[in-house]
C-alpha cells in the first residue's frame, strides 16, 4: 500500500518545478532546425509538438490561476494520475492548435515560444500566491489545490524531458534530483492505489516503496514478491514509455515471486 497521505513538501516542490523548468529551457535554446523535426516516441508528434505540449503544461497555470471556479469534483493526486488519460484526445488537439501558432518556424522562434511559457511558470512559482495551502483551480478532470498542481507539473516536466532526451539522442537528460523523486513517489503510490493489496513489494530506490497487487500480504522477513527497479526505469514503465518484458531482458527491472509480473496493471498513466 502507498504511504497514507503522502504530502510534498510546497517549497521544494516550487524549487525543484523551477530547476526542471529551467534545466528543459536550456536544452530546447541549444535546439537547431533539424532536431525540431526529429520523431518522438509520442506517436507522430515531432520535437516541435512535444515543446508545445510542454508549453502548454508550463504556463497553463499562469493562464488559470485566477479564473472562476466552477465546482468540479476535488481530485488528489492519485486520482489525476488515474484520469488524465480520459483527456488525451482534448491534450492533443490543444498540443498540435499551439505547435501551428508558435512552434512552427526555426529554432530561434520555437526557443524564444519556449522560453515565454517557462518564464510565466517560473515567475509565478516566486510569487506569494504560488505558496497559498489552500488555493483551489481547475483542470478538465477535477478541482486541485494548488500544491498538488504543482507536483502534476514536475510529473509532466521530467516525464516530457525523457522523452526529448530519447527524440535527440543525448540520454540522460539533467534532471532535477527532487523532480525526480516527487515523479517517482506519485506514480508508485497511484501504482498501489490503482492495485491494491500487500501480495508485492515494489522497490525504486532511494526514493519509493509500495506493497500493490491482490494476494497474501507481507508482514514479516523477505518479502515473497518483489520488484525492483531505478526511478526513470520506473517512470517509463509507469507511463508506458518502456516494455515490461523488454526491461527484464535488458536488466533494468529485477523480479521474484510468481506474483511479481506486473506487466498487466502497466502503464499507470496514460
Amino acid at each position: 500500500m502507498p504511504p497514507k497521505s503522502r504530502t510534498y513538501q510546497p517549497q521544494k516542490v516550487r524549487a525543484a518545478l523551477t530547476a526542471q523548468t529551467r534545466a528543459l529551457r536550456s536544452v530546447v535554446q541549444g535546439l537547431t532546425d533539424a532536431q525540431l523535426d526529429l520523431p518522438t516516441r509520442l506517436g507522430d508528434w515531432r520535437v516541435r509538438e512535444l515543446l508545445a505540449h510542454l508549453a502548454v503544461q508550463l504556463d497553463f497555470l499562469p493562464a488559470h490561476l485566477d479564473d472562476p471556479l466552477e465546482g468540479r469534483p476535488p481530485l488528489d493526486l492519485p486520482g489525476w494520475v488515474a484520469a488524465v488519460g480520459t483527456v488525451a484526445s482534448g491534450l492533443d488537439a490543444q498540443t498540435r492548435e499551439r505547435a501551428a501558432a508558435e512552434f512552427g518556424g526555426g529554432a530561434e522562434s520555437v526557443a524564444a515560444a519556449f522560453g515565454r511559457a517557462a518564464d510565466a511558470l517560473t515567475g509565478l512559482l516566486e510569487r506569494p500566491e504560488a505558496a497559498d495551502p489552500t488555493r483551489r483551480l481547475e483542470v478538465r478532470v477535477g478541482s486541485m489545490l494548488l500544491a498538488d498542481l504543482l507536483v502534476t507539473r514536475l510529473v509532466e516536466t521530467v516525464v516530457h524531458a525523457d522523452d526529448l532526451a530519447a527524440a535527440l539522442g543525448q540520454e540522460p537528460f539533467p534532471h532535477d534530483r527532487q523532480a525526480v523523486a516527487a515523479t517517482t513517489r506519485l506514480l508508485a503510490d497511484a501504482f498501489a492505489d490503482r492495485v491494491p493489496g500487500g501480495a508485492v513489494e515494489l522497490r525504486i530506490p532511494p526514493y519509493a516503496v509500495v506493497q500493490a497487487v491482490p494476494g497474501p500480504k507481507h508482514t514479516r522477513g523477505t518479502p515473497p514478491n518483489v520488484v525492483e527497479t531505478d526511478p526513470l526505469t520506473w517512470i517509463r514503465l509507469a507511463t508506458g514509455r518502456t516494455d515490461w518484458a523488454a526491461a527484464l531482458a535488458d536488466a533494468e527491472v529485477s523480479a521474484s515471486g510468481e506474483r511479481s509480473d506486473l506487466r498487466e496493471y502497466l502503464p499507470v498513466l496514460h
